[in-house]
């Protein structure tokens, strides 16, 4: 009595291979070049969902966000010297606008969501430049950053533009004087320009200049 040949096609169906081309065969697990699955499972845990550890996210979460957030004093800086000034006279018992029509007002909030995206722009082509390379650390620093750095203008402008103390101002003027109005910010949405312009920069410049994920190899057998 003989044993059974292997490759005979009556010899038992668990000692046969499996096919390649089986449709039914489940499909073969991924690992990285050099390492078996186990490696490459365990090479996964502590990184994030770009690869890169959790560790070096947060701190570039954090370096970003600061980073952006200086930019704010320089968006100050420029709203106080660009905005325009609403002109206000007083009768020496109440303060009104010279120009009820005039819109300065509406330049003021115009003028800072105009340099708040000009501000998120420079910042998301300068992060892109120093760092070629996406992230979500990055992506929540310049949210961050973006936020802190509209607040931060917005609040410097205010502080070192004319006073707010309107009766104050009246009285130190005279009657009849025309003087400038505080610097206001009426329409707050204007604070999300610098984080949406930071985004949308640093997301054009990865899609036209940032480094291509490699094609998958054509397949030769069907």
């Amino acid at each position: 009595m003989t044993a059974p040949n292997p490759s005979s096609p009556n010899s038992d169906h668990s000692q046969r291979q499996p096919d390649a081309h089986d449709p039914w065969a489940s499909p073969p697990r991924a690992t990285e070049p050099g390492r078996t699955g186990t490696e490459g499972a365990v090479a996964a845990s502590g990184e994030s969902v770009t690869g890169l550890p959790v560790r070096q996210e947060l701190r570039d979460a954090v370096l970003t966000t600061l980073g952006v957030a200086v930019l704010g004093v320089a968006l100050g800086l420029l709203w106080v010297w660009l905005a325009p000034r609403v002109p206000l006279v007083s009768d020496g018992e109440a303060v009104f606008l010279k120009h009820p029509e005039g819109e300065e007002a509406v330049g003021a909030d115009g003028t800072f969501l105009l340099l708040g995206l000009g501000v998120g722009a420079f910042a998301g082509a300068l992060l892109f430049l120093l760092r070629r390379k996406g992230g979500v650390g990055l992506v929540v620093g310049l949210t961050a950053g973006g936020i802190a750095a509209a607040l931060i203008g917005w609040k410097l402008g205010v502080w070192l533009g004319p006073t707010s103390d309107l009766a104050a101002h009246a009285r130190d003027v005279g009657e009849g004087k025309t003087f400038d109005g505080p610097l206001k910010l009426e329409s707050k949405g204007a604070l999300l320009a610098v984080p949406f312009g930071a985004l949308a920069s640093h997301l054009a410049f990865l899609a036209a200049f940032g480094p291509r994920d490699p094609e998958p190899p054509f397949p030769t057998s069907w």
